[in-house]
């Protein structure tokens, strides 16, 4: 699984049509474009690029390229495809991207229901990554001072930059499986003044198990590894909370898990949805792809959750 490493950050903003070099150096104008490379390597590797200055004191940069090809779903397989699988696995897509990512975000679209379709449509996309090791000899993939909000901030800037060109239909955050159009994804950065762009940066999702015994909802969070914490999962009853709710809830519990840093332990509570306690418990894995650790947070609202959902360490859900 692809995680930090020669890349920490990577976004996309899909297009219609391959963009040119100089359109996108144009674009960049108000950066510190220190690089062009009108060669380019295997597509999965890199198109023709710019790279921006980010924290050059530390070896710090950000390579922009194009890339006349779809966004690879699937990445690849190691036998028919292992050029891309190659470059999945080096995290040359995005060090959180996993396979099927473009499609879930299209499923999940929704705040944005043409997200569903228009996304699909690309032919090419403009590729944003940021690195610490480019050209470096026995270089840190991070430095000691490392903060993944004031990188990701910087690369959803360069990002604003670019979702403009003429032939871009949309922003595509592959680490965090969301999709926004140009005029959301711009809305969303001018509010990032007052809160952080969570919205930008992760997806939240719903999904309706009728597996379990009895059918529960599950909602998650998907991205939040690219601020080095952990994801989030509510799972409840259908019909007990208004998922508005919930989703208000996962994107709080998110922000507080950013800003603070705290140390939530299995079995620790917060205020919740319906005015009812809500009890945490930290999993090496989620239940729906990506893979990814997560907290899952279950309602102590007298209700039994299904052995499906509920954490071998639960207190008051069994």
């Amino acid at each position: 699984m692809p995680h930090k490493g020669f890349y920490t950050q990577g976004l996309i903003i899909l297009l219609r049509a391959a963009a040119p070099l100089q359109a996108i150096e144009d674009s960049l104008r108000d950066f510190n474009v220190v690089k062009r490379i009108e060669d380019s390597s295997h597509w999965t590797l890199g198109g023709p690029s710019v790279v921006v200055a980010y924290r050059p004191d530390v070896n710090g940069y950000v390579a922009v390229d194009t890339v006349d090809h779809t966004w690879p779903d699937s990445m690849g397989d190691p036998k028919a495809d292992p050029e891309v699988f190659a470059g999945w696995s080096m995290g040359q897509f995005g060090p959180g991207t996993w396979p099927g990512g473009l499609e879930r975000s299209c499923q999940q679209s929704w705040g944005w229901p043409d997200g569903r379709s228009i996304p699909l449509q690309h032919q090419a996309f403009v590729r944003i990554r940021s690195s610490y090791v480019f050209g470096a000899k026995d270089a840190l993939v991070m430095p000691g001072d490392y903060d993944p909000v004031e990188e990701l901030e910087f690369v959803t800037r360069i990002a604003a930059a670019l979702v403009g060109l003429p032939d871009a239909l949309c922003f595509f955050n592959p680490n965090g499986e969301c999709v926004k159009s140009a005029s959301q994804f711009l809305e969303a950065l001018n509010r990032s003044a007052e809160q952080l762009p969570l919205d930008l940066w992760s997806n939240v999702r719903m999904f309706r198990f009728t597996d379990t015994k009895p059918e529960w909802i599950l909602m998650d969070t998907v991205g939040m590894s690219q601020l080095d914490v952990s994801d989030h999962e509510a799972c409840f009853p259908p019909d007990a909370y208004d998922p508005n709710e919930v989703a208000g809830f996962l994107r709080d519990v998110s922000l507080y898990v950013v800003e603070q840093r705290p140390v939530i332990s299995d079995g620790d509570t917060v205020d919740g949805p319906g005015d009812t306690k809500w009890q945490g418990f930290n999993l090496d894995e989620g239940r729906v792809a990506p893979p990814r650790e997560v907290i899952r947070w279950l309602p102590l609202d007298g209700r039994e959750a299904p052995p499906e959902l509920r954490p071998s360490s639960a207190q008051g859900t069994a």
